[in-house]
């Protein structure tokens, strides 16, 4: 009987055993899944960024004959901007922030007034640390996704706007 005993013990060892061994394996795949989805998440804000920052430029670029070039005073004007005789739309939707699940991107204003581009409010430390697009360079140094500041003064066509050269931020996306 002795032996029996001895056996449930090393059984119900066993059974703990596997027990922790499955609960490190399952905290090990919860941080690579969270780390992936940080990855995925910082992809997307790079994506979205870079197209508020396009329809930016293009808006500013794309003036009617005897208007003056400006920014965009709210990011609503990108999906309908009516100083054409037709709507031109320089973005079919306002995209969400990915990293905070809102539209509530913080505005970059131009010195000379208008939206000049958009940042996230995420205070998050991004993953992503090299190998931006030739205009992100300052993103490398970045302490959080939300220095990633997506602006029109970046790009080449925004950067012969007056006033692009020294943003500054406030307002929000809506």
């Amino acid at each position: 009987m002795k032996g029996a005993t001895s056996q449930r013990g090393f059984t119900y060892l066993g059974a703990l055993f596997f027990v922790a061994l499955l609960g490190s394996a399952l905290a090990l795949a919860g941080e690579l899944w969270s780390t992936q989805a940080q990855r995925d998440r910082e992809e997307e804000l790079l994506f979205a960024g870079r197209q508020i920052r396009n329809a930016i430029a293009s808006y500013y670029e794309g003036v009617p004959v005897g208007q003056q070039r400006r920014f965009p005073l709210k990011l609503q004007e990108l999906l309908e901007d009516k100083r054409w005789p037709t709507v031109r739309r320089h973005l079919r939707r306002l995209y969400v922030d990915p990293m905070t699940g809102a539209a509530d991107w913080e505005l970059i204003v131009a010195p000379s007034g208008g939206v000049i581009g958009v940042r996230s409010r995420a205070t998050t430390r991004p993953l992503k640390r090299a190998g931006f697009d030739e205009d992100e360079e300052a993103f490398d140094q970045a302490a959080s996704v939300g220095d990633w500041r997506f602006s029109a003064a970046m790009s080449g066509a925004g950067s012969k706007a007056p006033g692009a050269a020294a943003p500054s931020t406030g307002g929000s996306g809506n």
